[in-house]
Order: C-alpha cells, then sequence, then structure tokens
C-alpha cells in the first residue's frame, strides 16, 4: 500500500488569499524552490494563477524550476535568483524569466548573453545585507551599479529589482540589514535607475515586520502552510498537505503502517505522536518501508493513519514533528518524494 500526500487545492488558495491580504499593498511572489515544497510546481503554479485573487509573481530559485513555471503560467513575472549556467541564462532570457544577479561576473555573463541573442535581460540585483548568501557587497555595488545602468543605456539590460536576503537572526540585525537595503536602492535611483520589484522579506519577516516590506514579499513556506520553526500558529493559514499511511499487519498491541525511512520519513522520528481512526498514537520504530506504531482497540488491515496534516486526526502539522529533531517542517515534506504518491484534491 503506497503511502500518499495528500494535498488540497482549497486550503492552498485560502493560504494564498490569507498572505495576499496580509501583506497587501505589497505584492507577493510565490516561492516555489524544490518542486514547491514537495508540493509539486505544475498544479500549484496553475491554481495560483486562476486563483480568484490571482498570483502574477512566481520566484523558482533556479532556472529549471522556473522554466515550469513558465509553462504554466503565461505572462506572469517568473523570478530565478539562483547563479546559472550561460545555457540556462540562454534559456531564460528566450523565455522573459527575470534573473537574480548577485555577483559581478554573473553580471557580465548575462550582459553577454543578452548582447549575444539581442534580448534585452530583465534582472534583479542583489546587495550583501549582512547573511552573506550570495550579493554584492555594499563597497563594491556603487561600481556594479554604473556597470549595470551602462548596460541598460545600451539596451542590454533593464534593472528591475532590488533584493536580499534577511538573517532573521535578531530585530536589531534585520533593522540593520534593511537600513543597507534602503540605502542600495538610493544609489541605484541616483544612477537612474527605477526599479519597481524591491524585495527584502521573506515568509516569517513579510507576515511579521510589516515596515520592513517592499513592493514584493517573497514567501513560500506559509503559502502552503509550513509554519515557521518554532513559530506560532498563523491565523488563516493551514497545511495544505497530509501524508497517509495505511495499515498493513496487526502486530500484538502494536499495527505496521506502509510508510518508512526509504519514503523520506526520518527514522529519528520514533516517539513522535501521529494521528489513526483510534486517535493519537505514538510511533514505535521506523525501518526502510514501514513504521510500527501502538495499536488501538479494532485496528484493522488497510485502515488509514495521519503522519503528518492539518489536524484531522489529531495529527501534528509538519512543522512540530520537525522541531522534534531540529530541523524545518518544509524539509520534512520535500524529503517525501521517494515512493511517495501525490493526489491533488479540493
Amino acid at each position: 500500500m503506497t503511502p500518499t500526500l495528500e494535498i488540497s487545492r482549497t486550503r492552498f488558495l485560502q493560504n494564498l488569499a490569507a498572505v495576499q491580504d496580509r501583506i497587501a499593498p505589497a505584492q507577493l511572489m510565490l516561492a516555489m524552490k524544490d518542486d514547491a515544497y514537495g508540493h509539486g510546481v505544475e498544479w500549484a503554479a496553475s491554481a495560483a494563477v486562476g486563483a480568484a485573487q490571482p498570483v502574477d509573481s512566481f520566484g523558482g530559485y533556479d532556472v529549471h524550476t522556473s522554466l515550469r513555471i513558465r509553462e504554466q503560467t503565461g505572462r506572469a513575472t517568473v523570478f530565478a535568483w539562483a547563479d546559472s549556467s550561460d545555457d540556462e541564462i540562454e534559456q531564460a532570457l528566450a523565455v522573459g524569466i527575470e534573473l537574480g544577479v548577485g555577483a559581478s561576473d554573473y553580471l557580465r555573463r548575462v550582459i553577454e548573453m543578452s548582447g549575444r541573442l539581442r534580448i534585452t535581460a530583465r534582472i534583479h540585483l542583489k546587495i550583501d545585507t549582512g547573511l552573506h548568501r550570495n550579493g554584492i557587497r555594499p563597497e563594491d555595488w556603487p561600481r556594479v551599479i554604473a556597470d549595470a545602468m551602462a548596460a541598460q543605456r545600451a539596451g542590454l539590460i533593464e534593472v528591475v529589482g532590488v533584493w536580499s536576503h534577511l538573517a532573521e537572526a535578531s530585530d536589531a540585525e534585520d533593522d540593520e540589514a534593511a537600513r543597507e537595503f534602503r540605502s542600495a536602492v538610493d544609489v541605484l535611483r541616483a544612477a537612474g535607475g527605477t526599479p519597481r520589484a524591491l524585495h527584502l522579506t521573506a515568509s516569517a519577516a513579510s507576515w511579521w515586520r510589516p515596515e520592513l516590506r517592499g513592493t514584493v514579499c517573497r514567501i513560500g513556506a506559509f503559502c502552503y502552510g509550513i509554519r515557521s520553526a518554532d513559530g506560532p500558529e498563523i491565523p488563516g493559514i493551514t497545511p495544505i498537505a497530509a501524508l497517509r499511511a495505511r495499515v498493513i499487519e496487526e502486530r500484538g498491541d502494536d499495527v505496521l503502517i506502509g510508510v518508512g525511512a526509504l519514503h523520506g520519513l526520518p527514522s529519528t522520528l520514533a516517539g513522535a505522536m501521529i494521528g489513526t481512526p483510534g486517535g493519537v498514537r505514538e510511533i514505535v520504530r521506523i525501518d526502510a518501508t514501514s513504521t510500527l506504531v501502538r495499536g488501538w482497540s479494532g485496528a484493522r488491515v488497510g485502515e488509514p493513519t495521519t503522519v503528518f496534516g492539518p489536524g484531522e486526526q489529531g495529527e501534528s502539522d509538519a512543522t512540530r514533528l520537525a522541531e522534534r529533531i531540529g530541523t524545518v517542517g518544509e524539509e520534512i515534506v520535500t524529503r517525501l518524494t521517494a515512493g511517495v504518491r501525490r493526489v491533488i484534491g479540493d
């Protein structure tokens, strides 16, 4: 009995609407890295662009994911922020994918490809505001801006955005990062740039620190109902996915369910509680393709259990399980791709 990741389209659309309402007037950029956090790029992109409040900006992380998004979203903005090979740059420019540029060498390669293809590249320049995860250092920023503006005047690129990542280590550090970000935007504007997309915040900061939002918020995890590690419940946001596994064998006072480590379930989750028809029950042991769980009265082969989900059987969400083993909810979900059948429902 193959375990299934059951995904609710309705809850996904409700989450999108809740996020959009929360961050307005900023625009939502729906982040879809890691195959939409394990939920599946194609259906999610198609659902988002067709929502009652349509999403018209998507972040694919890499060019490969962004190309998949482009196929589903027509003329929507698609942004790839990972450094790319020359072949990937060519593919991206050919279909109008916007590129995140956080290094002078990458900028040079994008400009060269733009000239070769005679396509104006739309780029977002990344300023390093302290996280040191890629990005142009503040002392190098004026020089890179001068190069970018020269290329823009030549019609090779258009600088449509400025962006960065927050460390989210403390409010004070994030405030300092925001000041660095605003200073970088001022330098670009003084050089003649007119960026429309200013994005500094991802899920948590976009939700809880409205004063740090720019014109765009890059939000992924919350849209799929995944909370921040050790973070509070989020009003209006519910998990869209539930991992279901059926009973495959009764073993005395325990039962065996059909999901295990080879499906992506971390063996370190032994001791966690899952939802069953008899209420919540403890995981005794996680083996390669099965998991031993404390039984319940009347347990039968074929009955469904819920390892994580929105709580319909009393189960925890993915974030709470992840907190037990010192990781994050999105990692739990994205690992469950080997041998888990994904089912999209209403």
